[in-house]
């Protein structure tokens, strides 16, 4: 899609890879001398102008009012996170705002000169990532997501978690030959990966975010980090009776 000049929005909840994904893609197709890309994460905090800025500085001089990737290429703007930025008293998202002109209007207002000439940005294209509302982030107004092909990431089935962990651990394993953990605590890494990932589906369903607890909000990141503590340890701290 993006090769014939379409926006892309990937949804998804959080740990799904959704940004891995399109960097890696990115990095690997549209680094060469037919395309360039620019990529930048919006935050809470993230505003219009900085959006600008860092766009603008991205892009190159073609003609008075005309501005645009490099020449002989085209250009794709990564924008990650994109449904972070704070809502105003009225409802807008600046950040999203300022891009919506763009895809409406094909361009936006200078900031850094007293005339205020609009500039209009030629042969880009956009691609977003970006989380379902909650947890700090917002919902997304239709007015913009209309211009977009939404592709949306499953989460991983626990038969696909319990691949990916139990590759983790076996990596563990290997890169101990110094000092190898044993056969006894080898043949545990089934039943700790089923276990751990039995745990975390457990503690989704059962402590819900609520307005007084909204810090309940869990994702394959918290269940990753579980296993790159084990990966932590060494074979002294494991100690088997058997």
């Amino acid at each position: 899609m993006l090769e014939n000049k379409k926006h892309i929005m990937i949804v998804g909840p959080t740990g799904t890879g959704k940004s891995i994904m399109i960097q890696t893609e990115l990095r690997n197709s549209f680094y060469n001398e037919q395309f360039m890309f620019l990529g930048l994460s919006f935050s809470a905090q993230t505003s219009a102008n900085q959006t600008q800025l860092i766009i603008d500085n991205g892009m190159e001089k073609k003609r008075k009012g005309y501005y645009g990737p490099p020449l002989g290429k085209e250009g794709i703007i990564f924008v990650d996170d994109l449904n972070m930025p704070q809502k105003e008293v009225y409802g807008a998202q600046p950040p999203i705002e300022l891009l919506r002109q763009w895809m409406d209007y094909g361009g936006w207002y200078e900031i850094d000169t007293p005339e205020r000439e609009f500039r209009n940005i030629q042969k880009v294209s956009f691609v977003a990532a970006c989380g379902p509302p909650g947890g700090g982030r917002n919902s997304i107004t239709n007015r913009y997501v209309r211009h977009f092909n939404i592709i949306y990431v499953e989460p991983y089935s626990d038969s696909s978690l319990n691949a990916i962990f139990c590759n983790v651990m076996e990596w563990m394993f290997r890169s101990a030959q110094k000092l190898p953990y044993g056969a006894n605590i080898e043949k545990l890494k089934d039943n700790v990966v089923a276990a751990t990932i039995n745990i975390y589906n457990d503690v989704q369903r059962k402590f819900r975010p609520t307005p007084a607890k909204s810090h309940y909000t869990f994702n394959l990141r918290d269940l990753s980090k579980v296993f790159q503590g084990m990966s932590k340890t060494n074979a002294r701290a494991c100690v088997s009776d058997e």
